[in-house]
Formats: structure tokens, sequence, C-alpha cells
């Protein structure tokens, strides 16, 4: 499974920071961590900090897959409206997994502090646009259900956020608090902090199986070699879906495209992230280089021959699209990229323990705010390994 065309702005922006060796031997750890990208660097280090032996492996190098290619909008916003969420699991419980998103963009700040981790990390608002007269009177049932949960909302109309930003939408919310990082850079030093810390880590690595039926689990590799452990964490994002007969995530391919440094903005649209209600919907950031980049243009095929023109046929419907919303940008592209994500029925991620292994824990994040599931992920899965319970376990859980 191809998880990015060739050109990711996060891998050419970057380069492989950090190289590791394949495993070559029998190993054994105490808790092994299956998957390199921001998910498995996050709970990788929970685990480290919590004071666990950890061993993390992945088939590529760190960070080559889904993490090369995401946008890095760090959001508490649900793909699933508030307001629909309530509909699915109750009014409460919805506000209960929205206030998580707000908590865990907050942990991501301390973290990204207390490590002293240079990965373009910055508090943001999120303003989040009606696209036509019609999804104006939705979102504005979202803003008032979030409003009542004092989720940090306000509601702009159409005339308010053109004379603020400049764009053109018909009315918006606007949240504020979210994010934006390099997500492949976070990753990359995240774990390379906690390998001087003494985590063992492997790239390609492939895994044949995965036995989980004895007292303590074991993965065989393709190279005939395994690796015990007493706990599994598999952090494999959408690759998951290969492992679990459940079917818990669609997938689909998404598309981002990336300006020239130095493009000139409105100045508030330099601390916003922006997306909107279009099903696919678009959604823009700036990054911490002065470049402006925009994605969307979901779609549930890719055909790998194709895929260079696909690409940039996407890349250029979602410039004309920009242009729609922001007449006056001068766009001029850099990069663009296509990557893999899924979406679950009710917008949530999976984390916590499936029936169909044992001693194995999951945390995936699916869907356009993964890092903060992700995030969010370093709590639970330390709650599970102590025995304890967690408020989301039940939202998260496998079998829903």
């Amino acid at each position: 499974m191809r998880l990015r065309t060739f050109e990711s702005f996060w891998l050419v922006k970057n380069g492989i920071l950090y190289s590791y060796p394949s495993l070559q031997l029998d190993s054994k750890t105490e808790i092994l961590v299956i998957g390199g990208g921001i998910t498995g660097a996050l709970i990788s280090h929970a685990l480290m900090e919590a004071g666990h032996k950890v061993m993390l492996i992945d088939r590529r190098d760190i960070a080559m897959g889904s993490s090369s290619a995401t946008t890095s909008m760090l959001q508490y916003e649900i793909d699933v409206p508030m307001y629909l969420l309530s509909e699915k699991i109750g009014e409460e419980a919805a506000a209960i997994c929205y206030q998580a998103g707000i908590e865990a963009i907050l942990e991501m700040k301390k973290l990204v502090e207390n490590t002293k981790i240079n990965c373009g990390f910055e508090m943001k608002e999120s303003l989040y646009l009606a696209h036509s007269k019609k999804a104006s009177v939705w979102l504005k049932q979202e803003f008032a259900i979030r409003d009542k949960y004092k989720l940090g909302v306000k509601w702009l109309s159409a005339a308010e956020v053109k004379a603020k930003y400049g764009l053109i939408c018909h009315g918006a919310i606007l949240s504020e608090v979210a994010a934006s990082v390099d997500a492949y850079q976070l990753a990359h030093e995240l774990i390379q902090l906690n390998v001087k810390r003494g985590m063992k880590v492997y790239d390609q690595t492939d895994i044949d199986q995965i036995e989980t039926s004895g007292k303590n689990p074991k993965v065989i590799l393709k190279t005939g070699h395994s690796i015990e452990a007493k706990k599994i964490v598999c952090c494999t994002g959408f690759e998951s879906t290969k492992l679990l007969k459940e079917k818990i995530a669609d997938l689909f391919y998404t598309y981002a495209t990336v300006s020239e440094q130095g493009i000139k903005l409105n100045k508030n649209i330099q601390n916003t992230l922006i997306w909107n209600t279009g099903d696919p919907y678009l959604y823009m950031r700036t990054t911490d280089d002065g470049r402006f980049l925009v994605g969307g243009e979901d779609s549930g095929a890719n055909f790998q021959f194709f895929q260079q023109k696909i690409k940039e046929r996407k890349a250029e419907k979602l410039v004309k699209k920009l242009e729609e919303i922001m007449p006056e940008v001068n766009f001029i592209e850099d990069f663009s990229w296509g990557g893999t994500f899924g979406t679950t029925k009710d917008g949530l991620p999976y984390i916590g323990k499936s029936p169909e292994y044992e001693n194995t824990l999951f945390v995936l994040g699916f869907g356009g705010n993964g890092i903060t599931f992700s995030v969010q992920g370093m709590e639970m899965i330390q709650n599970f390994l102590q025995g304890k319970d967690h408020k989301l376990a039940e939202y998260y859980r496998f079998g829903r």
C-alpha cells in the first residue's frame, strides 16, 4: 500500500533525519510498539516516560508512511460534526470527545515545550467556513451546541469573515484552540530523544505474523527472526485494516499542494487553520517557513499507473477552489502530493483492545485530527497497562 506520492513536502523539506538498523536477530522486550510514524513516536515516548522498556519497529524508514504526507493541522473538531455525533452517542458523550480534543492540543504544546523539540509547532485559531447558504444553516446549529458546552467558539457572519480574513463564505465558526506542526519532524526528533534514553528502534523491519495467544505475544518477522514482548502496541494507522477482520475504517486518498515561500496573505490568516463544510472539505494552513498549504479533493479510488497525473489534476482543482474563497491570493505551487487516510462511521478513533488479539493494544487515530487522537492515546494506553479505565474508552472501543 503506497501511503504517499513521491513529492511529499515534509520529506523534501526535512530529508531522512535519522536512520536505524533493521533487526537481524531474535529479541525480547517489555513493550513492542509497531509503527514508527507520529502515533508510534508519541506512544513510545509516553511509555518511556512511564519507565517501561520499549522497542519500536517499522517496515519502512521512520515516519515515511502517512506521517510524511499529513498536513499536520491539529484541531479538536472531529470529522463528524458535534450535533451529528450527539445523535450517535449522546450529547454529553459528544461533548466529552470534543473537549478531549482541546485538551490534547494543549498537551501537545506542553510536550513540545518540555522536550524543546524544534518542529514548527504553533498555537493557532481554527476557522470553519460555511461553503453555501444551505451549509450555514447546520453550521449555526453546530455552533450552538459547541457554545453550550463552552468550547471556546464565536460565530462570524459572512461580512465579518470577509473584513477580517478576506475570505468569501456564508458564515463561520471561529474556535480559539488549534495548532499546526511538522509531524514528520516531530516524530523523528521524539524517537531520537528516546533512543538516547535507551529505546531500541529498528526500521526496514517487516512483520510476517503476530502471535498473541501465548503468555507473551510474539512477532515473527519476514526474516524468520522473532520479537517476544509482554505487550504489543500497534500504531500502524491505516494499514491496521489489513490486520483486523472488523471493518473499522474506509480508506480514501487525499491531496495537498503547498505554495512557494513568501506568499502574501492576510495577516490574520497567518495564525488560523481554515477548513470548510464542503464534501470533501477544503483545508488550509500556513507553514513555519512562509508557505501556504491547501488540501482536500478526497477520492475513494487511486490508480497507481496514473498516480502522477491524478495528483497534478487534483492540485489544480485545489488551487481553483482556493481562488474562489480567496480571490486576491497569488498561489504559485511548489510541491503537491497525495496520501492515504481513513474515516470511521462516527469520526472517532479505535484505541484499546481488540477481541481479535490478546496482549495487544491498538492506537488507531483516523480522520482529519488523527494526531490529536494519538495524543489522547498516550494517557489511555498507560491506563490500560495499569488495569485502569479511561473516560474515552467506551467511545473509542472496538466492536462499537
